[in-house]
């Protein structure tokens, strides 16, 4: 929308319970203990609906953020945020339930979650000094290092000189190497590969991609070595992205491995593991008649097959946090009747959501001027001069005139964090929601802040 009357350039819990103590040793420093068990705020937000769909958000209020703070506009839903978290924490209610903050890294989200007693997962160094700058505690925090280039674990390691609580994840042993080099002796978790790989698209099947973790048969020997310099304190892995129900055999399948592998590093040392840390990648639906996870079930599944293991359990949610509480918000531009369909054009862009040009992901899209209006089979692209950028193909959609307001569902997870200048557009504004009102999260970028770098 080309006139918004606000102006986007300008940005306008319960008590925590006592944790549990952790049976394994773990030094003289107990991440957990100030974590309250991830028990904070689960009884309301626990019992929300286990997915949220795009017909769920009111069509009245979607078109009036558009005409206030204009589009292309992200929306995210903080409360639908917590719900999640705190849905998610239910079902493990034994586990250490961090949020993965390369989901989407916006300042907003990231303090509503800590908040809101989430302790954070990063994986590069700007995602720890976010996460710290939003109020987490540094002691608290896990950085799963995956090819980390020098400034990253310069960055880690003088962390961990002041704060030795918090815990590295390597997953090669150049990265042992290179952190021995730089006098590190703290806290470490072994990633490690189990050759099982699960989730939505080949390209987020982590778990068998020789890029991520230790190869499995390694995993022993390193350990040993790693106890001479470190103190070693979980077993790590991530298997995949975007997990559903017909995933979760093989998702099963590698938590197995990854549980054998840990009782047999733990019997090989003087001193128990603190943790068995199986990453995230549990999913949410997109397409509006595909089931959600039943998370209770998930949960049992999961520790079952884990097995009996002297440590505690460490899962990294990201994707199921946040996804169902975003949206994206794009006003159609053109209508062009083609032989073979009919296209629409929006402001929108896969500089604004990549994920169905980089992963052929689908996501729904709803009429929000005109919900009730006849559905019609139309393709819906942007302004990119790729054919890349289109967000649908021949899909049924409430017939779109020029000048409504289309949204883009399930856009809160790698929606933001993977936009770009691309054709020197400058990025959206974000809109966060919270308690039935809105605020600015993220400005509009201007053409300056495109060009800002360039000397």
């Amino acid at each position: 929308m080309t006139s918004p009357t606000a102006d986007p350039e300008s940005g306008t819990d319960p008590d925590p319970a006592e944790s549990d103590p952790i049976d394994a040793g773990s030094g003289d420093t107990d991440p957990d203990s100030a974590e309250s068990d991830n028990r904070r705020g689960r009884g309301e937000y626990a019992d929300s609906p286990p997915v949220r769909r795009l017909a769920d958000w009111p069509a009245g209020r979607l078109e009036d953020l558009a005409a206030e703070y204009g589009t292309p506009l992200y929306v995210i839903d903080l409360d639908r945020v917590r719900e999640n978290y705190a849905r998610f924490a239910a079902a493990f209610p034994d586990a250490h339930v961090m949020y993965a903050a390369k989901a989407h890294t916006g300042n907003a989200v990231l303090s509503a979650l800590i908040d809101f007693g989430a302790p954070i997962e990063c994986a590069a160094w700007g995602e720890l000094d976010r996460a710290i700058d939003a109020g987490a505690d540094p002691d608290e925090l896990q950085y799963t290092a995956v090819n980390p280039p020098d400034r990253d674990l310069d960055y880690a390691v003088s962390l961990a000189e002041e704060y030795s609580g918090l815990t590295i994840t390597a997953g090669a042993t150049d990265t042992l190497d290179r952190l021995s080099k730089r006098d590190y002796g703290g806290r470490l978790a072994i990633r490690i590969n189990p050759d099982i790989g699960t989730g939505h698209h080949e390209k987020v099947a982590t778990g068998a991609d020789a890029k991520f973790g230790v190869p499995y048969e390694q995993v022993p020997e390193i350990a040993e070595k790693a106890r001479e310099s470190f103190e070693l304190v979980g077993i790590h892995a991530h298997v995949g992205s975007g997990v559903l129900n017909d995933g979760l055999d093989e998702h099963c399948r590698a938590i197995e491995k990854v549980g054998e592998m840990a009782r047999q590093v733990a019997s090989a040392g003087s001193r128990s593991l603190e943790f068995v840390d199986v990453g995230g990648g549990y999913g949410v639906p997109y397409h509006p008649d595909e089931a959600p996870l039943d998370l209770d079930g998930v949960g049992k599944r999961v520790r079952d097959a884990l097995g009996d293991v002297d440590a505690r359990l460490r899962l990294e949610p990201g994707r199921y946090i946040v996804a169902d509480a975003g949206l994206v918000l794009t006003e159609v531009n053109t209508r062009k009747e083609a032989p073979e369909t009919t296209v629409i054009g929006v402001d929108a862009s896969l500089g604004t959501l990549v994920r169905p040009a980089m992963f052929d992901s689908y996501h729904h899209i709803r009429n929000a001027s005109a919900p009730d209006r006849e559905s019609k089979a139309v393709s819906v692209g942007g302004p990119m001069c790729t054919s890349a950028d289109v967000f649908a193909t021949d899909r049924p959609v409430a017939r779109p005139e020029r000048g409504d307001v289309l949204a883009i569902g399930n856009a809160g997870a790698y929606g933001y964090e993977l936009a770009s200048q691309f054709h020197s557009q400058p990025c959206p504004a974000e809109v966060a929601l919270e308690g039935g009102e809105a605020r600015v999260a993220r400005r509009r970028e201007t053409l300056d802040d495109v060009t800002r770098v360039e000397q």
